[in-house]
Parts: structure tokens; C-alpha cells; sequence
């Protein structure tokens, strides 16, 4: 059993960092994310397969100490792929094949729409970070729910927004059309109003403007089964302003929170790129992602859920945010910069910590 989980390391380890790394980041990162969508859906009998002999030569199933139990849906493992990977939810069975507890798709609006101009993602490697302006690019509701109808017993979370044309005042009209097209098709919603890339968005995390768009939601959600629903804020806000919105959250009973989205600061870059306009994501938002973490935890004095979310660039990063307050964790930039073995090394570093 040793040798087979050392061999399939050195494999892993070998692709990544002396073939596909190099490779894929000799490219325009946008382009090599279509590539990678169109290879995973071309090579997923291959994925699969590697998944099945992973587990039968090493691991079984997940461990259990890996499964918990956050806002009522039982998660195999904690670590989840962050909204924006699979924004059309065309690679959710495959991300789960390579060890994700769950994904978070979208954000997915009404109507389809292109986002911003490209050039719109850019790599700032000396900085372990990326920008992007890509600005909720997605096909629109209606098509991504086609892609759901055979989802199975991938725990898929729906983060929604709004079109950009569609004015801030009548932004709780998109966001119910999403959740109602959605409701039968993911297991908990997430509700942005962070991101960075979509004008005059973030103005929708002052209270009275979130109170617009959450109460439609929850009460469409108290006619049916009730699925979670979670927030997904900013960095940038101070910490007075996230006390108010916890405070709003706990008021409303929102079942939990996302902290946090990318940020709009550029201290400390040293990278070609660090002017460029968009959301910052990767090393540089790590602490202040914590700190926010942090201050939810304590202010709520543990009674409020959160997916902690930002710089989680190495398995001491995970760490780091679950002893920080999280019930759960995403990844998405440590996993481009990582590779498709991050998530299992996750995973194995959690379980090293509960023993």
C-alpha cells in the first residue's frame, strides 16, 4: 500500500511540476482554461479510472474524520472548489473524481453574457496570485441547469448574481430568478455581491440593499424544502461594516457565510501585472482572508457557519483557515498554481492534524 501511494505521488508530482505546469503557464491563462475544460470532458474515463485505482490502492473511501456535517448537507470531505472553475457547470463530476468535497458553481445570471474585454486573467506568479476581470462570463441559467438534471451525489453549490445591464435597484429580481431556475438542482445557494469585476456590484453589500435581494430569497425558500443560504462578502470591507452585515446576517438567519471574495488592494505586488484592474486572489489575500475568518468566528461566538476562501496556496494555508473558525474551505488559484493533486494533499494534511 506504501509503494502504490508513494508511486502514484511521484507520478503526480512528475506531470505537474516538470510537464503540465511549464506547459500551461507558458499560455494565456484563458485559453488554457478552455483547454483544460475541453481536455477533462475529452479524458474524464481516464480521470475516473484514476480516481477508482487511487482509492482501491490506497484509501478506500474518504476518511472519516474527513466528513462533517455544515448547515444541515453531510460533506465527504471539507476542502471545495471556489466559484469561477466551473463557472457553467461542465466539469463538476470531474473536479469531484479529483478528491473536491464539493463545487461552487457560476456565478450564474439570468441571461447569458460574455463578461468584460479580453484580455481579462493575468498570472502574477513572482506574487503567487492572479487577476481577473472577467466579469460573471457564464451561459445564463437555463442552459447551466440542463447540466444539473443528472448531477447525482455531487454536493454542488449555486452562486448567483445578477446581469451586468440589469441596475443595482432591480438586482433582486435576477437574483431570484436564479435561485428559483436553480432550487432543485444544488444543494445550498451563495449569494454574490463581492466581486469586483461587475460595476457598481459591491454597492449591494450596504444593508438596506442586502436586506432587498436576501428576504425574496428567504421567503421563496420557506415555501419549499429550505436550502442553505450563504453570503459571499468582500475583503475590502472594514471590520465595522462586517459587523453590521453579521449582525444582519444573524438577524435574517442566512445559514452561513463565504469569506471572502477577491480584493482590489495591490500592496506588496512586485509582479508586470500588478496594475492591471480586477479581483486579486492567491497568496497576497491570505491573511486579510484569515483575519476576517477570525473576527466572524469570534464575533458570532461560533454559531455562524463559514467557508473560509482566499490565499489557500499550501496545506498550512488550509490549516490555517480551519483553525481559524472555517467549517469549510475552497481553493481555486492555489489549485492552478498547484496542481490536480492539491486537493487530495489537503485533505491528507487535515487528517495528519485530527490525529
Amino acid at each position: 500500500m506504501i509503494f502504490y501511494k508513494e508511486l502514484f505521488h511521484k507520478i503526480d508530482k512528475i506531470l505537474w511540476s516538470i510537464f503540465l505546469k511549464p506547459f500551461f503557464f507558458s499560455i494565456d491563462p484563458e485559453k488554457v482554461h478552455h483547454f483544460v475544460v475541453f481536455a477533462m470532458k475529452l479524458f474524464s474515463p481516464i480521470i475516473y479510472l484514476r480516481k477508482s485505482l487511487y482509492h482501491f490502492k490506497i484509501s478506500g473511501k474518504n476518511h472519516p474524520s474527513l466528513e462533517k456535517e455544515v448547515f444541515g448537507i453531510k460533506f465527504p470531505n471539507p476542502v471545495g472548489l471556489a466559484a469561477g472553475f466551473d463557472k457553467n457547470a461542465k466539469l463538476y463530476k470531474q473536479m469531484t473524481a479529483l478528491g473536491f468535497g464539493f463545487i461552487e458553481i457560476g456565478t450564474v445570471t439570468p441571461k447569458p453574457q460574455d463578461g468584460n474585454p479580453k484580455k481579462r486573467i493575468f498570472r502574477l506568479v513572482s506574487d503567487a496570485a492572479l487577476i481577473n476581470r472577467l466579469g460573471f462570463n457564464n451561459d445564463g441559467v437555463d442552459k447551466i441547469v440542463g447540466r444539473l438534471r443528472n448531477k447525482g451525489n455531487v454536493i454542488i453549490g449555486g452562486n448567483i448574481g445578477k446581469n451586468k445591464v440589469t441596475p443595482n435597484k432591480q438586482a433582486k429580481n435576477d437574483y431570484l430568478i436564479c435561485f428559483k431556475a436553480l432550487y432543485d438542482y444544488v444543494d445550498y445557494f451563495a449569494v454574490n455581491v463581492s466581486s469586483p469585476n461587475t460595476p457598481n456590484l459591491r454597492d449591494l453589500q450596504n444593508i438596506n440593499e442586502l436586506r432587498k435581494i436576501l428576504i425574496p430569497l428567504i421567503d421563496e425558500n420557506k415555501q419549499r424544502d429550505s436550502k442553505p443560504i450563504l453570503l459571499k462578502i468582500s475583503p475590502d470591507l472594514d471590520d465595522n461594516d462586517i459587523k453590521d452585515i453579521i449582525d444582519m446576517i444573524m438577524d435574517l438567519k442566512i445559514d452561513g457565510i463565504i469569506t471572502t471574495n477577491t480584493t482590489v488592494s495591490r500592496d506588496g505586488l512586485t509582479s508586470n501585472y500588478k496594475n492591471e484592474a480586477g479581483g486579486l486572489s492567491g497568496l497576497p489575500i491570505k491573511k486579510r482572508s484569515t483575519a476576517v475568518i477570525k473576527l466572524i468566528y469570534e464575533y458570532t461566538n461560533k454559531k455562524l457557519p463559514i467557508i473560509g476562501v482566499g490565499g489557500i496556496m499550501s496545506t498550512n494555508d488550509a490549516i490555517e483557515k480551519l483553525n481559524a473558525g472555517a467549517s469549510l474551505i475552497q481553493v481555486y488559484t492555489g489549485f492552478i498554481y498547484n496542481g490536480p493533486s492539491f486537493v487530495r494533499n489537503i485533505n491528507k494534511e487535515i487528517i495528519k492534524s485530527l490525529n
